[in-house]
């Protein structure tokens, strides 16, 4: 494998796990699962507040929620498959931005 290749493995590893951390983080601290109607509670300055952590934490959402309506309407592998490409360059997406924050941090 190429340096690149193990580079954007560790990204997404670390995007899932972000992702997950904050998921469960947020359920820890309001005892309710974390989803996007978030952002259906109007203009205040909590759906704002919700934008990024939905931002990062939306791997998690996407992946619980597939697995949640395949146990109970035996999705079709398409629909499974699709949502967990989506999940994963997401998660690659925000684990590239967390590596790269990390790698800024440590500079300081």
């Amino acid at each position: 494998m190429s340096p690149g290749s193990i580079e954007h493995f560790f990204a997404l590893a670390i995007g899932f796990a972000f992702a997950g951390l904050l998921a469960s983080a947020y359920q820890l601290a309001t005892r309710e699962p974390p989803s996007f109607n978030l952002l259906e509670r109007g203009p205040r300055p909590s759906a704002f507040a919700a934008v990024p952590f939905l931002a990062f934490a939306a791997p998690f959402i996407i992946m619980r929620n597939t697995l949640r309506i395949n146990a109970l309407e035996r999705g079709s592998f398409q629909v499974v498959m699709a949502a967990t490409v989506v999940a994963g360059l997401w998660s690659l997406m925000s684990g590239t931005v967390a590596v790269m924050a990390f790698e800024a941090l440590l500079r300081i």
